[in-house]
């Protein structure tokens, strides 16, 4: 279905009828909606967001026959140690994914790895697999030092650790923001082998002198260019020149810019390239915009759109915590199932709201761009963008949590009627 006249030339929209007729039939609770801060009226929302043409957001998924990626080894082929291969051949894995099939032999090697790949690729198993395995040869508490962007990413990394370790008396343990930093402490002085976290609250123990850094013997970097984005680039040098200079240091990206590939090349040495990357914009997703002349029209069709069958699990952004609040209790209000994930949740409320959509016991999650990168979400039908991205960037992040595993996604963003 096309919401935008790619051919317009200015003629005014219907796109307020085309999701459920007229759209004076709306329930005054709409009418008086107000979803963030402020008196915009813009159907796009964002005022960053206005600098990227609308021409950027529509785009018809193309089905076309991709190779099928042929794998040059088996997990077999790893050599891994018998409680690893164990664990793995009970999960059901046989042939790797591109990154995996490319990265885990240098990894095994001990050699440092610029990794770059989409998210959804299997990344994360590509560098905790060599980890575990030498871990079991050598079981050295506080050795490995993972650093992750989010709360979310982190807390993934975590449980696939812990699947894949599973009966190995390997520990690991989660430092991040939102949580009981003292639960955290407490963890960290019992010494597990693995420790997973985000920069800030990673900094906080160091300043606090509970988290020393030198038996750290493997660093994995996971999201850099999402980190360097959030502003992280300060602790991130920190902490790194706190950790022994000849450690191994495994670094993933979905993007390579100049500022990235210096990072890079600063923390590690003489490392292996290892590119898996797809196009930016993914052409298995069908993307098209809805024209709205204010946030009350936008609702109206957000919620006639939710009423559709076809929306079944749908991640909707917005630009701000309050805002996305306010849109998820309202939606709730209006007898949707939805969760909202942002950075006013402490961590035990998101990991709720991510396990009910993951679940699907809810079928809307309101996100702001939290949500956006590294997180595993199967199954989303649609990605709509309530409020514009602040780049095209995060906008490519965003609708990537569609049109995954072959299937072809949905995704739809708002702007101003023109």
């Amino acid at each position: 279905m096309a919401y935008y006249n790619r051919q317009s030339t200015g003629g005014q929209s219907n796109s307020g009828r085309r999701f459920g007729g007229n759209s004076s039939s709306s329930s005054q609770g709409t009418r008086s909606f107000r979803p963030g801060k402020g008196g915009r009226s813009s159907g796009g929302g964002n005022r960053h967001g206005q600098t990227i043409h609308p021409s950027k957001f529509i785009n018809c998924a193309v089905s076309v026959e991709q190779a099928v990626y042929e794998p040059t080894h088996l997990f077999a082929d790893f050599n891994f140690e018998a409680p690893l291969s164990r664990n793995v051949t009970t999960k059901g894995y046989t042939a790797p994914s591109p990154i995996q099939d490319q990265a885990i032999p240098f990894l095994m090697e001990g050699r440092d790895v610029i990794g770059l790949a989409n998210t959804g690729t299997g990344k994360t198993a590509a560098f905790l697999l060599p980890i575990i395995n030498q871990l079991i040869i050598e079981p050295r508490l506080n050795s490995v030092l993972i650093i992750a962007p989010t709360r979310e990413l982190a807390q993934q990394i975590e449980e696939q650790f812990t699947m894949f370790a599973a009966g190995m008396r390997l520990f690991s343990t989660l430092i991040v923001g939102g949580a009981n930093i003292e639960q955290q402490i407490r963890r960290v002085q019992r010494g597990p082998h693995v420790i997973i976290g985000t920069p800030g609250r990673i900094m906080d123990l160091i300043k606090r002198k509970v988290l020393k850094l030198g038996a750290i013997n493997t660093l994995v970097l996971d999201e850099a260019d999402r980190m360097l984005d959030m502003g992280f680039v300060t602790d991130i040098q920190t902490i790194v020149s706190l950790t022994p200079p000849e450690r191994q240091t495994v670094f993933f990206s979905a993007t390579m810019t100049p500022g990235i590939s210096q990072l890079a090349h600063t923390f590690l040495r003489d490392p292996e390239t290892v590119s898996v990357r797809t196009s930016d914009t993914s052409e298995s997703v069908d993307q098209d915009v809805i024209e709205a002349s204010s946030k009350d029209e936008k609702l109206e069709i957000l919620i006639s759109l939710l009423a559709k069958e076809e929306f079944d699990k749908v991640l909707l952004f917005g630009e701000t915590k309050f805002g996305v609040q306010r849109l998820s209790d309202h939606l709730e209000q209006e007898g949707f199932s939805a969760v909202a994930i942002h950075g006013n949740k402490s961590q035990s409320q998101r990991q709720r709201a991510l396990k009910a959509f993951k679940e699907n016991k809810a079928k809307v999650m309101v996100a702001t761009d939290v949500a956006a990168r590294g997180l595993d979400i199967p199954n989303v039908s649609h990605v709509i963008n309530f409020d514009q991205p602040a780049t095209y960037e995060d906008y490519v992040h965003r609708i990537g949590r569609t049109g995954r595993g072959g299937a072809t996604g949905k995704a739809l963003t708002f702007i101003s009627r023109r």
